[in-house]
């Protein structure tokens, strides 16, 4: 059931596991080229969040996921389904967050956290710089719940930034737009109003901070916050921009994780 409800997918002939997790507004094929890149030297595990791609929609609780630790809940479930133990969790964007709650939950289901792109609360507050005004986040929200597709057409490529390539910012406006709205709205309103800043220096998991160099989602500062708060983690600057590396420079994800693993 569980497996069913994620779509998930394995893959790869390694001993070890790499599960990937995809970021608000997408699925499990976002990751695309790096994760088939591993699978020469891991398992690799692709899943959807529920609400996402071909997740089983009708297990959608928004009492349950009314906070990432559902979320979190379920990639534990997942872990536990596969037998995952001493394995690596990568986390795009706010499922690096999901995947760090994971390891609190479940200390010896991920030996590796693999962070893209992470925020661990996107509004300011004192001494501290999110990236975005409380107005700004309920001006965002609000548009969403007004317009999904046109929310969708007008923030895809802002965030993926690469101006050059509006393929990009084609694909995943494509991919916003084919998610349920109504479960696109729950799933912003958790993901920009969550603040998990306290849960950073609990993590043990042996970390890696991936930061792009432009992010208007995630900005360099806050990656850098991240990896000041994480005892065990290490900080890597791409020379990327955008908050989807993973799809405007797989090669350079590619290689950072595998330089860390």
């Amino acid at each position: 059931m569980v497996l069913t409800r994620n779509n998930v997918n394995v893959s790869g002939s390694g001993s070890r596991a790499m599960m990937f997790a995809h970021g608000f507004g997408c699925d499990q094929h976002m990751w695309g080229s790096v994760a088939r890149a591993f699978e020469p030297d891991f398992r690799v595990v692709l899943f959807d969040h529920v609400g996402a791609g071909r997740s089983d929609l009708s297990a959608y609780d928004p009492a349950k996921y009314g906070s990432l630790e559902g979320y979190a809940d379920d990639v534990v479930e997942i872990g536990n389904a596969l037998g995952l133990t001493n394995a690596v969790f990568v986390g795009h964007s706010v499922s690096a967050m999901i995947g760090a709650l994971a390891t609190l939950k479940a200390p010896g289901m991920f030996a590796d956290l693999v962070m893209v792109g992470p925020s661990p609360r996107y509004i300011d507050d004192e001494g501290y710089f999110g990236g975005f005004s409380r107005s700004q986040v309920e001006e965002l929200l609000e548009f969403l719940a007004e317009n999904h597709l046109g929310w969708s057409a007008a923030m895809a490529p802002a965030i993926m930034g690469n101006p050059d390539r509006p393929e990009l910012g084609e694909a995943l406006t494509n991919s916003f737009c084919n998610t349920d709205p109504d479960i696109a709205r729950e799933f912003a309103r958790v993901t920009f109003l969550s603040d998990n800043r306290a849960d950073l220096p609990n993590i043990k998991a042996r970390t890696l901070v991936l930061q792009c160099r432009e992010d208007i989602i995630a900005p360099p500062s806050v990656g850098e916050y991240v990896h000041e708060r994480i005892s065990n983690s290490r900080f890597v600057m791409l020379n990327a921009t955008g908050h989807c590396p993973n799809l405007s420079a797989p090669e350079e994800v590619t290689a950072a994780i595998r330089a860390f693993v």
